[in-house]
């Protein structure tokens, strides 16, 4: 039987970037979450492995006191470290003054300030209202202009989606601080679901909301995988414009509140979704797996996630790498 019924129209495929840009955060986000205190020669030989694979921006540590995170206590070396790599963007976080003062120092490209949205997070991660954050970015700003340094100041906006210790954040509070941060003189921003309460409707509001605030300066999201939504919401932020992700090697950092949760996406994971759609982002897949094994091999006992090194690459795409 064969139906008479007109065939709908074909919807238009949704015009989406060619390239996109993953910035590995495990060597942070990662190794601050774990119990694993990493040696610093593991730690070089990642930045090199991660460099070889093809990515272009790492995240290598923080500018914390180290009696707090002794995981992060190397950064400065590893900064100098990657500034030999050429076309590297090395990144570091700073929670204040003094961590950004020596992020100057270390010669850094970029620094990364966190601004929770949620009062309660901030009070809890910084001991600091969200607007006292805000003061701190400008004599950030104000320190960074006085040195002549050209590191970047970007914001990531952390708990944007919600927050395990106030709950509901809303939207008009993350946009106020969205504007105040750019205000302050932050030069590009983020938002981050830091405790995985996102979803794709939720994310893709939010961005559309935050792009009409910061335009072009709004430059990166920022995914936690808890509850399994994180590459979806990636996808979510992907069609309203954005073009830079962070993301940890096997999905390693964790989750404030949530044990055994995973952290960040997974970077071999984003980067098989988007070679899968066609979006091009420099990354070398045998070269990343491989590095994930060794990196899985230094953290033996630690937890692990993701899903492509269980399955591999399928054969469609290797017939197609191979052409």
């Amino acid at each position: 039987m064969h139906s008479s019924a007109t065939p709908l129209p074909a919807t238009p495929r949704l015009a989406l970037p060619r390239q996109v840009s993953i910035r590995e955060v495990g060597l942070r986000d990662g190794l601050q979450s774990i119990a694993t205190v990493m040696p610093t020669a593991r730690k070089l030989a990642w930045i090199r492995g991660a460099y070889e694979a093809g990515q272009r921006e790492i995240e290598v540590g923080s500018f914390v006191p180290a009696r707090l995170l002794p995981q992060l206590a190397d950064t400065a070396e590893l900064v100098a470290y990657a500034k030999t790599l050429p076309g590297l963007v090395t990144s570091v976080l700073v929670p204040n003054l003094r961590g950004a003062e020596r992020a100057m120092e270390s010669g850094a490209d970029l620094m990364l300030l966190p601004l929770s949205a949620s009062h309660a997070h901030s009070l809890a991660n910084l001991r600091k209202t969200p607007d006292e954050v805000i003061e701190e970015i400008g004599r950030i700003r104000a320190a960074r202009d006085a040195s002549g340094s050209g590191i970047q100041i970007e914001v990531g906006l952390s708990t944007a989606f919600g927050c395990t210790l106030q709950g509901r954040v809303e939207p008009s509070e993350v946009l106020r601080l969205l504007q105040a941060v750019l205000d302050a003189g932050a030069d590009r921003v983020g938002l981050a679901d830091t405790v995985g309460y996102a979803d794709p409707a939720m994310v893709q509001d939010l961005f559309e909301a935050a792009f009409a605030v910061a335009g072009d300066r709004l430059a990166c999201g920022h995914f936690h995988d808890t509850r399994g939504m994180g590459v979806a919401n990636v996808y979510a932020a992907l069609k309203t414009g954005v073009t830079r992700f962070d993301a940890c090697l096997a999905g390693i950092g964790g989750c404030p509140h949530a044990p055994g949760a995973s952290g960040n996406v997974a970077s071999e994971d984003l980067a098989y979704m988007f070679a899968s759609m066609g979006i091009e982002t420099g990354i070398d897949f045998d070269r990343l797996m491989t590095l994930r094994a060794q990196v899985a091999g230094w953290l033996e006992g630690e937890t692990l996630h993701g899903t492509l090194w269980r399955a591999g690459l399928p054969r469609t795409m290797r017939a197609v790498a191979a052409a």
